[in-house]
This record gives structure tokens, C-alpha cells and sequence, in this order.
């Protein structure tokens, strides 16, 4: 079964842009005033109901961003919608979904066109890494899955959602990826083959969708989210203030500079590319094995 279903939401009106958006920004040259807001854009940014995602969706919408949180348990994105329309009174969308279900994506921009008639922002955030014992005990089920988050799914997203943008107003599109696509390890070779080709998808996509939709990629370092909990976290944080540039991991909030600029038109003149956001990890020594 879907995991849409049992979900009933009525389909409300697009929202529209109005006539005189708040402008808030500093001045570049020439006068004109950089953005540096998003206000009644509509953001969709998956995996938003937790870790980085959730850091995002609520930058964006004390931004003025209208929200969709996708991810694939309905009422951890109940809950985080309940968080950002009490914070910021913008509107946010939970949507039950599974990124590595073809289908279930085709739902989901069904629904944004239904709830919004329009989406200006995209993040492709969800991804997934599990601990295997060794590499010959990685099963074929294990690796399709891992590709079809970090690699099938966004490449879907961005197909459907990145076209209705290029036919529209045009919009932005931030894929996050991992330093671990330029630095595997014995312990990620499912996830960093997915995230290396995220990155390339990333330039791929920006050929295809521009110049209305830039498409640029982040490659996050090891951040103290969720997924940490898994981890051997002494001896990480030991290695990381011994070898890493900043000497410490990276706090989830840490995230949103990086994507909320490349979302925003303060970035308009940068598009495929692909930046590095890890505490220096990438000119340090390798992950502790």
C-alpha cells in the first residue's frame, strides 16, 4: 500500500505572490537590493520531519517560505507542520512519502500542484546510510534501497518538479549530498556511489532545467543529527578535534546558510555547482575507521 494513503487533505487555492512582497536584503552594485528572503515562495524539502530537513523547513518558513515536508512517517511531519505554523504562520504541508517509491513522487508533485499550483524551491534532503558488517554482506535488497533514496529518488524530483518550474517562474533546486561522493569509506560504499551521483546529476540537471532553474548541490560532513546516535561518537569527536580543520562535528542549524543562499536569488548568477559544507573534514584526515 502507498504510503499516501489514508491521507485526506482538501486542495486549496494557489497561492500567489503579492503585488508588494517585503523586501528585506542588503545592496549589492549598481543599487539593486539581494534577497535574502523567500517570502510566499513554496518550498518542498524531503526527509523535513527531521535532522537537517528539519532545520531547513523551519529556516525557510521564518523566511516567509510556505512549506511541504515529506518524509515517510505522516506524524513526524504532522508534528513539525504543527511547530512552523505556530512559530511562523506560514502554511506547511505534511506529506506522507517514500523517496525511493517512483510512485509515491508522482503523488507527491500532484499534491503541491494541488495545494500550491506552483513550487519555487526544492530540497532534495532525504537520504540513507546503513551499518553493514563488511561489503560481501551487503544484499541486493540493501543497496537498491540505499540507491533509490540518495539517487533514484531525487533524480525523479527533480525531473517532475524542476520541469513544472522551467515552465513557470522558474526556481531553485539544492540537492544534498556528502563529502563521503570524493572521500568513501570501507563503511558508505552503497551511500557515497548514490551521493557521487547525486553530485552528478546535480551539473546534469542544471544543463537541462536552466536558465530558469539552477540546480546547485551540497556536500555535508558529519553532522550531530539522528543518524549520529549510530555512531561511535567519542572516538569521532576525538579524531575530528585532532584532524579536522574546525575540530569539532557540525551542528544540524549549521546546515541552513549554505542552502538558504543557494535557494535564494542572492545566488542567481551560480548554478551546477556543488559546494562543501563539513568543518574541513574534506582537507583533513579520513573518517576514523
Amino acid at each position: 500500500m502507498s504510503s499516501f494513503a489514508g491521507r485526506t487533505r482538501r486542495a486549496c487555492a494557489p497561492v500567489r505572490r503579492p503585488v508588494a512582497a517585503r523586501q528585506r536584503g542588503f545592496r549589492a552594485g549598481g543599487g539593486r537590493a539581494v534577497q535574502l528572503e523567500f517570502t510566499d515562495q513554496v518550498v518542498v524539502v524531503t526527509g523535513g520531519s527531521r535532522g537537517l530537513g528539519r532545520e531547513l523547513v523551519q529556516a525557510f518558513a521564518a523566511g516567509g517560505a510556505h512549506v511541504v515536508i515529506a518524509s515517510r512517517r505522516l506524524a513526524t511531519c504532522e508534528a513539525v507542520a504543527a511547530e512552523v505554523v505556530a512559530a511562523t504562520g506560514r502554511r506547511a504541508v505534511p506529506v506522507a512519502c517514500h523517496v525511493g517509491q517512483w510512485d509515491d513522487l508522482d503523488r507527491l508533485a500532484e499534491l503541491v500542484d494541488a495545494e500550491f499550483g506552483r513550487v519555487d524551491v526544492l530540497v532534495n534532503n532525504a537520504g540513507m546510510s546503513p551499518l553493514y558488517p563488511a561489503v560481501a554482506d551487503i544484499t541486493e535488497e540493501l543497496f537498491d534501497k540505499v540507491v533509490a533514496v540518495n539517487l533514484k529518488g531525487p533524480f525523479r524530483l527533480c525531473a517532475l518538479l524542476g520541469t513544472r518550474m522551467a515552465a513557470g517562474d522558474g526556481g531553485a533546486i539544492v540537492n544534498i549530498s556528502s563529502v563521503a561522493a570524493v572521500r568513501p569509506q570501507p563503511g558508505d560504499l552503497p551511500y557515497a556511489a548514490a551521493k557521487a551521483g547525486l553530485n552528478s546529476l546535480t551539473m546534469g540537471f542544471a544543463q537541462t532545467l536552466g536558465p530558469k532553474v539552477r540546480v546547485n548541490g551540497v556536500m555535508a560532513g558529519p553532522f550531530l543529527t539522528d543518524i549520529s546516535k549510530a555512531w561511535d561518537l567519542p572516538t569521532f569527536e576525538a579524531h575530528a578535534k585532532r584532524r579536522y580543520a574546525l575540530g569539532r562535528l557540525g551542528q544540524p542549524h549549521e546546515i541552513v546558510g549554505p542552502v538558504l543562499l543557494l535557494a535564494s536569488r542572492a545566488a542567481s548568477f551560480t548554478t551546477g555547482t556543488v559546494i562543501t559544507v563539513d568543518g574541513g573534514v574534506s582537507i583533513s584526515s579520513p573518517f576514523p575507521s
